[in-house]
């Protein structure tokens, strides 16, 4: 009989080893190079055999920091509330609420001209200044969620809540914000999008890349239907399931 390729003969091993027990869930394995001496193979057989193991899912590589068996997966709930009260639920801006103790966010901000499609989403033009923030939602110590919020320098600038997540304000959502100001939020609209988590998303997220995520499109409006704040989510659909929160109308 003929024999197997020298890769499928290493990743056959490993994944023995691995299913035994030798390297536990969240284990550095040896480098390439160290797994090639120790089958007495290419460096290139024993790359071939741990990608084969990354695509099986067994086995998940961190930029710069190695490759790690991967740890059992629970997929957990993200809840958006929508229309339970939509000045209380639908709009703070609450993202993640059952994402485990001890959810917090990184927020970085700095102004920068709008490009294209965030000026279509908030009908400024190409190029006027906005509020851009960059956040990292955490979960167990965990980047669970990434996303960057653009705020017009027309609604906000100068004002107090200008910087979103600095000073005492720090915190407090965008519909609370914009009331300080005296704008109104009434409504907002979101738009999901599968997709594939590029290569730095995949390094932010612990996830490998190309592996599935869902892309939120968030955008708030006032009273007068004017876009006040836009902003874009990334969730790993590996570890989340979305979920909606609808209340019904109350008479």
């Amino acid at each position: 009989m003929a024999r197997e390729a020298p890769y499928l003969e290493v990743a056959d091993d490993l994944r023995r080893r691995i299913e035994r027990g030798e390297w536990l869930p969240g284990a550095r394995l040896p480098s390439r190079a160290r797994l090639a001496v120790e089958y007495d193979v290419g460096r290139n057989v024993t790359q071939r055999a741990v990608d084969l193991l990354i695509i099986e899912e067994l086995l998940v590589g961190r930029a710069g920091s190695g490759t790690f068996v991967r740890e059992p997966r629970e997929r957990r709930r993200l809840v958006r509330s929508v229309g339970r009260d939509v000045n209380a639920a639908m709009l703070a801006g609450t993202d993640i609420i059952e994402l485990g103790r001890s959810s917090i966010s990184l927020a970085r901000s700095k102004v920068a001209p709008a490009p294209a499609d965030i000026a279509r989403r908030l009908r400024v033009a190409e190029g006027d200044l906005c509020m851009r923030t960059r956040y990292e939602f955490l979960a167990d110590r965990r980047t669970a969620q990434l996303g960057m919020s653009w705020e017009p320098v027309a609604v906000t600038g100068g004002s107090s809540v200008h910087m979103p997540e600095m000073g005492q304000l720090q915190g407090l959502s965008v519909v609370e914000r914009m009331r300080i100001i005296g704008v109104t939020v009434e409504s907002a609209k979101e738009t999901l999008r599968p997709g594939r988590a590029n290569r730095l998303e995949a390094a932010r997220l612990s996830l490998n890349p190309g592996d599935l995520v869902t892309h939120i499109e968030r955008t708030f409006y006032d009273s007068d239907g004017r876009p006040v704040e836009t902003a874009d989510f990334t969730v790993p659909d590996v570890r989340y399931e979305i979920v909606y929160e609808i209340g019904t109308p109350q008479d």
